[in-house]
Order: structure tokens, then C-alpha cells, then sequence
């Protein structure tokens, strides 16, 4: 094993010293003057090479505290000058290197705080993956966006977590976006991205909900457009009509008279098919009042029992709890009738329609033709239909209604191949 340099420099002073000590000894042994001038002089000169291994010890002694002092991640040691020039110039070398450590260091800190504050505060869904693809963090708007709290993810792969629009993307390569629209309602714009984290590459997913600027850009659309439609149709149809009526009246031929009672007849039908899409557009604001959403739901039964009979299919309500919700009882009959009128006429002889209340939820659910996966997604567009003769009137108008009451709501069919429209009220 070889010595360290500082034990082989005080083995090799000592023995020159032993040297010196014995030779002189042997020499000089008859001259005691000289003997003992000797021995003086060999013993400062021990004495001077012990002082001068300690001032080559001395920057060795201050390095290896410096090293411990970084290994300690311990910036604030600082070592004053003694007044040797070269330790001196080794001591403002490392007291600057260790200023600008404690700097950089601060720096570092400062901004990894102000970076997770950014992510906590951020107004989109941020999760944060591990070196594995598991999900290591997320931020408080994807565990609201998730309906989960964070330790119920951390350490989960994306498909394993059970929401439907991350399994979607669970596919989605770094530097790859995408636009989904998973219920048909909500409308999410994803990015995947990666940062690199102590030289290796991490992954992070941004989920950023486009909804509420997508709806009021499409009602803002939709409503210009229905307006001067409507404006054009009334003044055209006014105008037309009073002309057939006076035409009416001074024709004497039969055949004449009843092609301007169709015509006129048309006219009105024509202006009442954009009145339909007129109420959209003018639809008031709720005119609240506290009513148990299980009545309302059982009047509109009631309502549509003759509907459902005519047809063979079976409609039932059940209400399992009370369910008190403030909210414009006019409307939200409007919004029953719709849902349960569309789950009748998916339906056949035989089949049923069930509606039912709780305490939090309404739903109407029939196990009639299902809904296709490219259906679903448009759904809910303004004035989409799947029916030959339909307009989309009524989910728009139930779409209206229910985001102006600030209920969550989805339709969808099940595995079991049941159909649900879900409402999900406030607290």
C-alpha cells in the first residue's frame, strides 16, 4: 500500500535528521563544542522543516475542508486570508468559486419554487411523468379536472387510471398534440412534451379544456346567424302572407284559392320552424326557485306515459332519494321532455325507458338502439341530428339549458348496452 506523500516527507525529514544526529555523533565525539553546536543546528533545522511540511499542509488542510464543505452542500463556509501570498490566492479563488456556488445555488432554489407555484396555480391540468412513464406528480386542476386525489395516480400508468381521455392518448409521442372531444361535450386540447431531469429525458402531459371558449364562440356563431335568418324569414313571410291574403279574396276560382291557402299555410309552418331555432337564441335566463328535481322528473312522465304506450315501450320512473335543487322548473321540464321523447323514439315495442332521481344525479337510461362512437362526439353540436326529419333543436336547447344551470351531464352508452343521459346537480 503506498504511503500517503505528507507521512513519506515526515518518515524522510526524520531519518536524515537520525542521520545527521548519529554521523555527527560518531565524528565529533571528542569535540564536545562542536558536538553540541551540531546538535543545536540539527535540531533547527528539524524544527524549520517542520514548519515549513506545515505551511505546505496548510492549502491541503483548507481544500480538504472546502471539498467537505461542497460535499455538505454547505455554501456559507468562507476562509479568511493568514497572510501567506499562495494560501492567501488559493483562499480568494475558493471563497469566490463558493459565492458564486451559494448564487447559482439560490438561483436554482428560487426558481424550482417559483416553477411549482407556477404548476399549483396553473389553470391547466399538468401531470408529470417519472423516468418509467409513471405518473410521478399532478397539479390541483388535474386532480380536479381527474375527480381523484393525487396519491390515487402518483405511480399509475395513464391507461391505468380509469379516465377516458387519458387512455385515449395514452399513445401520444413526445412533442404530439391533439384535440379531443371524449363525451361529445367537453373539448380538451392535449400536449405531450419532455424536459430532461439530472441528464435523462422526463415526459409531461398539458391538458388544457377549450370548452367554455368553443361554446361561446358557437353560440355566438350560430346566434348571429339565426338572428338574421330569423330578421329576413318574418319580413319576407309578413309581407308574402298579406299579399295571399288579399289574393284569397278576390279570386273566385277554387283551384286558385286553394293553392294560396297552401301556400299561405307553408308560410306559416316556415315561420314557425325558425321561431324553434329563434327560442335558442333568445332563451331568458333561469328564473330560479327550490323544487325536488324527483317531482319534475315524475310530472314528465306522467306527460309522456301516452307517448311511451302508443309506441309498446315500457316507461318507468323510480325515485330513490329527495333532491332539492334550485333551478327554473319551466326549463328543466323542457330539458326531461327532450331527453325522454329521444329515448322513446330509440327505442322499440318492448323495450323500456327508465328515469331515475337521487340525491346528486337524474337519469334517463333506455336500452333502445345505441349510440354509435363517431355519433357521440357530435352529439351535443349546435343543431346536430341524426333523424331525417330533425333539426337538433332540443339537445341544443338542453345543452343551453343545463350549462346556464351549471349542471354537469353526459350521454353515453354503456357496456351493458343500456343508453344514459346523466345530469349531475350542485350540492
Amino acid at each position: 500500500m503506498k504511503l500517503p506523500l505528507r507521512t513519506r516527507y515526515l518518515i524522510y525529514i526524520s531519518v536524515i535528521h537520525l542521520v545527521l544526529i548519529a554521523l555527527i555523533g560518531w565524528i565529533l565525539q571528542e569535540n564536545k563544542l562542536w558536538f553540541i553546536a551540531s546538535e543545536i543546528l540539527i535540531l533547527i533545522s528539524g524544527y524549520i522543516a517542520v514548519r515549513i511540511y506545515r505551511a505546505f499542509q496548510q492549502p491541503s488542510e483548507f481544500i480538504a475542508s472546502g471539498i467537505e464543505a461542497i460535499r455538505d452542500k454547505d455554501f456559507t463556509v468562507k476562509f479568511v486570508p493568514t497572510g501567506n501570498q499562495e494560501v492567501d490566492e488559493l483562499i480568494t479563488v475558493y471563497n469566490l468559486m463558493i459565492d458564486q456556488l451559494r448564487q447559482e445555488r439560490t438561483r436554482q432554489v428560487e426558481q424550482q419554487f417559483f416553477l411549482e407555484k407556477l404548476i399549483e396555480a396553473a389553470p391547466i391540468a399538468i401531470l408529470i411523468f417519472d423516468f418509467d412513464g409513471n405518473v410521478a406528480s399532478v397539479n390541483p386542476k388535474a386532480s380536479q379536472l381527474l375527480s381523484v386525489q393525487p396519491n390515487e395516480v402518483v405511480g399509475k400508468q395513464l391507461a391505468e387510471l380509469g379516465f377516458s381521455l387519458l387512455a385515449q392518448i395514452a399513445d401520444l409521442a413526445d412533442g404530439e398534440s391533439r384535440i379531443m372531444k371524449p363525451n361529445g361535450l367537453e373539448t380538451y386540447k392535449v400536449l405531450r412534451s419532455n424536459f430532461m431531469d439530472r441528464g435523462f429525458r422526463r415526459s409531461f402531459l398539458i391538458i388544457e379544456e377549450l370548452t367554455p371558449e368553443i361554446l361561446a364562440s358557437e353560440k355566438k356563431a350560430y346566434s348571429k346567424v339565426i338572428r338574421m335568418m330569423a330578421h329576413e324569414v318574418n319580413n319576407s313571410i309578413g309581407a308574402v302572407n298579406s299579399i295571399l291574403d288579399v289574393t284569397h279574396t278576390y279570386v273566385a276560382d277554387p283551384d286558385v284559392q286553394h293553392a294560396v291557402r297552401v301556400a299561405i299555410e307553408r308560410n306559416d309552418r316556415l315561420n314557425r320552424f325558425m321561431r324553434r331555432f329563434a327560442d335558442v337564441v333568445r332563451l331568458p335566463q333561469p328564473q330560479k326557485r327550490a323544487m325536488d328535481i324527483g317531482e319534475i322528473a315524475r310530472s314528465v312522465v306522467r306527460l309522456m306515459q301516452p307517448q311511451a304506450e302508443l309506441r309498446g315501450v315500457n316507461l318507468q320512473f323510480v325515485a330513490k332519494e329527495a333532491n332539492i335543487q334550485v333551478v327554473d322548473v319551466e326549463q328543466i321540464e323542457q330539458v326531461l321532455v327532450n331527453i325522454v321523447k329521444n329515448a322513446l323514439e330509440a327505442c322499440e315495442s318492448g323495450q323500456r325507458v327508465e328515469v331515475i332521481s337521487t340525491a346528486r344525479h337524474l337519469f334517463i337510461r333506455d336500452n333502445g338502439e345505441p349510440i354509435l362512437n363517431d355519433i357521440e362526439a357530435n352529439l351535443f353540436n349546435p343543431f346536430y341530428s341524426t333523424k331525417p326529419e330533425g333539426q337538433g333543436i332540443g339537445l341544443t336547447l338542453t345543452r343551453e339549458i343545463l350549462l346556464n344551470h351549471q349542471f354537469s351531464f353526459s350521454l353515453k352508452t354503456n357496456e351493458d348496452g343500456w343508453t344514459e343521459f346523466q345530469i349531475e346537480f350542485a350540492f
